[in-house]
This record gives structure tokens, C-alpha cells and sequence, in this order.
């Protein structure tokens, strides 16, 4: 075997060799079982698309409750300066530290390594049990903005010193008179910036284009929000406009179309850019797209949004599929090529060591990752084999309670089977 090597980021793209270095992180709970049957499934799809000319060198890292357990730190900074290094990483669930001060690790990790963008597909494999009559019909791509909004962070507990001094500055500075109980309240800022949604809505416009996807739907609550949320809305058109011209068609342009010409000219228009193939990018409000995506999903494929509403749909709409059990996701900053996959799902310790778990999360995380470094092939295969097992009614016990004759098998097996569909 030759000697792994480092992933590298260039001009276009990722330098990937044969034997590509890829570290990952276990996780917490069910995190080693899961994992350890993904791995297998991985290095089983390398290894029959190449020959055996292919192999990932994998390195554990260390995050969550084994790292505390072996380091006395929940998050040590070895493990961000590796995956720095080594550009790509993939990981189990991992636990939010119990106690006052400690945020997500996720977040942290996102947080630290700008990982700008938070991606979710979802799309339906055929025999999951899914709450829909149509789950078929829910295809999307979510680009959720992953380092600002809420999460940033920016918040001050009720009672405390800084929550005073905000309170003061926002009466005496700057005249807010609209918090209802001020003596009471605690207090959190939401930062969203153009340039943090140029650099979002530009992944998923590229994205959009090079897989020939129909739209891009920007989705925001800037109806309440004028210049946060309806900020993101507004330099969302601006990028789509100014950067990418007649490629696309926006619905700012159909609405300026209409307001001049009439409805007429706006539809001529809008079925003229339909029929040269440009890209429609559209915006609706939050809470309506809600309701679309039960009624219609069909009319959507991708979609960029802020951080909190993009947790919100990509947890919706993973039910929709068959819940996050089977939902991938990955976090990526499209700039430097750095990118954890990760499964989407929390630790479930009331099942960790049980082998009962569902490992299609992660297995499906790491066939976007394969994607994401150049393998398509084995992405493909991966795919396939998991869709394979499903179709045969072979799945773990949370799939097994809710499908007729169904088979129910450990973790282990799962995967067993998995490896066995792949041709």
C-alpha cells in the first residue's frame, strides 16, 4: 500500500490521490457503532470500484465525551488544527456538554473553521416509511448559512450585568421602547450580512447551474425582519443579478417586468427564461414554505436560507423522507475546501452499545464526502447498495417496526447487507 497523502485545496477544485488521509471523529452514543459500520460500507465501495488501486487512510480524532473522558477537554484544539490541515473530515453525533457556558461542539466546529455552508439533501429512497402519500415528490438541495443568524452566539442571560448594559443602550441610544419586560428579559443579537449571504446564495446558484437544477428559492421571514431577513432576500437578488446575468431569470426582474409592461410581458418573460433553460430564482416567506413543502414539494429543488429557518426545514422536511435517521449532511466552505460530513441525527444513548442503531446517516454523509472529493463512482455505489437493502425490506428496527415483513437486523448486519448489494 502506498503512503496516504493529504488532501490539498487549488484553484478548481481538491487535489485528491489514491490514498487520501481522511480524519473522523466517532461520536457520542451510538456514534462508534454506527460509525464503525459506515467505515466498513466505505472502504468495501473504495475498494470495489478501484480494484483495490484505491484506499481512504483513516485518523481518528478526538471531540465529545471520549475526548473529555481521555483529554479533560470536550473539544481539544489538536482536533480543529488536524482537520484544518487536512481539509476533509467526517463525523458521528456528538453530545452537548451538561453545564452553564458550554454551546453545541457542532456549532463550535462550524464556527471555528467557517464552514459557511450547512448541506442538507433530501430525497426519498424507495420502500422507507414516510408519513407522506407522495414522499417521492420531496427532492431538494438546503443550503443553510451556517455562521451567523441566532446561532452566532450573541446572547445575555436575564439578570446579568451585560444584559443591563444592552438594555440601557438600546433605551438610551438608540430610543427602543418595544421590549415588553425589560427587567426580566434576557437579550440575543442576530447578525446577517451581505457578504455572508453573497458567499451562500453563490454556493447554491453554482450548485444549482452545474447540476442543471430548474430553481433556486430563497426563503426568509423578511416580511417581520425588513433588514435582517429581508436583507438576506434582498442581497440574495443582488448576487443572482449582478454575478450571473442571463443565466437567470429572478423574480425581482419578473415583478419590475410587471410593474412596467403589465402581467402579460412579466409571463412572456418568465416563459421565455423557462424555455432557454436559464435558472428561476425566486423567494418565498418562511412560514408559507412551510406549508409548500407538505402541498407541493415538487415546486422546489434548491434552497438557500438563514441558519435557524434552515434548521428548521431540513429537519421538517428530513421527516418527510423518513425522518433524520437517513438525512446527510455535510459543512463546507467552498473557499478554502475545508468540509466535516456529518450524521444529522443526536446521540441516542438510550440504544448506544445496543447494534440496533440506523447507520444510513452517516453512510449517506460519507457518499456526499466521496462526491465532494471526486469519486462519484463510489458515491454512486454506495447509494445504490443502501437504496438496495431498503427495497428489500432489510433495515434496522426503526424502519422494521413501520414496514410490513419487514427484516429486522443489528447495526452490524445492516451494513453486512449493504456491502453484499454492491455490483
Amino acid at each position: 500500500m502506498s503512503e496516504g497523502k493529504k488532501i490539498t485545496k487549488e484553484t478548481h477544485g481538491l487535489r485528491v490521490n489514491d490514498y487520501p488521509i481522511i480524519p473522523f471523529i466517532e461520536g457520542d452514543g451510538t456514534g462508534p457503532e454506527i460509525w464503525q459500520a459506515a467505515q466498513s460500507v466505505f472502504d468495501a465501495a473504495v475498494s470495489k470500484v478501484s480494484g483495490g488501486c484505491r484506499q481512504v487512510i483513516w485518523k481518528e480524532l478526538l471531540a465529545g465525551e471520549k475526548a473529555f473522558k481521555q483529554t479533560g477537554e470536550w473539544l481539544p484544539e489538536q482536533t480543529l488544527t488536524a482537520i484544518k490541515e487536512y481539509l476533509v473530515a467526517i463525523k458521528g453525533p456528538l453530545m452537548t456538554p451538561i453545564g452553564g457556558g458550554f454551546r453545541s461542539l457542532n456549532v463550535t466546529m462550524r464556527q471555528v473553521l467557517d464552514l459557511y455552508v450547512c448541506l442538507r439533501p433530501v430525497r426519498y429512497f424507495q420502500g422507507v416509511p414516510s408519513p407522506l402519500k407522495h414522499p417521492e415528490r420531496t427532492d431538494m438541495v438546503i443550503f443553510r448559512e451556517n455562521t451567523e443568524d441566532i446561532y452566532a452566539g450573541i446572547e445575555f442571560a436575564n439578570g446579568t450585568p451585560e444584559v443591563q448594559k444592552l438594555l440601557d443602550f438600546l433605551k438610551d441610544e438608540l430610543d427602543v421602547t418595544k421590549i415588553r419586560f425589560p427587567e426580566s428579559s434576557s437579550l440575543a443579537i442576530k447578525p446577517v450580512s451581505q457578504e455572508g449571504t453573497h458567499r451562500l446564495v453563490k454556493a447554491a446558484i453554482d450548485y444549482a447551474l452545474l447540476e442543471k437544477k430548474p430553481s433556486v428559492t430563497l426563503v426568509h421571514k423578511g416580511n417581520i425582519m425588513k433588514y435582517t431577513e429581508g436583507g438576506f432576500k434582498n442581497w440574495g437578488y443582488d448576487i443572482a443579478e449582478k454575478d450571473y446575468g442571463n443565466q437567470v431569470f429572478t423574480w425581482r426582474q419578473y415583478e419590475a417586468i410587471k410593474s412596467d409592461k403589465g402581467v402579460d410581458a412579466a409571463e412572456a418573460a418568465l416563459k421565455e427564461a423557462e424555455q432557454t433553460g436559464r435558472l428561476i430564482i425566486n423567494d418565498v416567506i418562511a412560514d408559507n414554505f412551510l406549508q409548500q413543502i407538505l402541498l407541493r414539494p415538487e415546486n422546489f429543488s434548491v434552497v438557500a436560507t438563514l441558519n435557524l429557518n434552515g434548521d428548521y426545514i431540513s429537519d421538517a422536511l428530513a421527516a418527510q423522507v423518513g425522518g433524520i435517521g437517513i438525512a446527510p449532511g455535510a459543512n463546507i466552505n467552498y473557499d478554502t475546501g475545508h468540509a466535516i460530513f456529518e450524521a444529522t441525527h443526536g446521540t441516542a444513548p438510550d440504544i448506544a452499545g445496543l447494534n440496533k442503531a440506523n447507520p444510513s446517516s452517516v453512510i449517506l454523509s460519507g457518499a456526499m464526502m466521496f462526491d465532494y472529493l471526486g469519486w462519484q463512482d463510489v458515491s454512486q455505489l454506495i447509494v445504490e447498495a443502501l437504496e438496495q437493502t431498503i427495497q428489500d425490506k432489510t433495515v434496522t428496527s426503526d424502519f422494521a417496526t413501520q414496514m410490513a415483513e419487514a427484516k429486522e437486523v443489528s447495526t452490524t448486519e445492516f451494513a453486512k447487507c449493504v456491502i453484499a448489494n454492491m455490483s
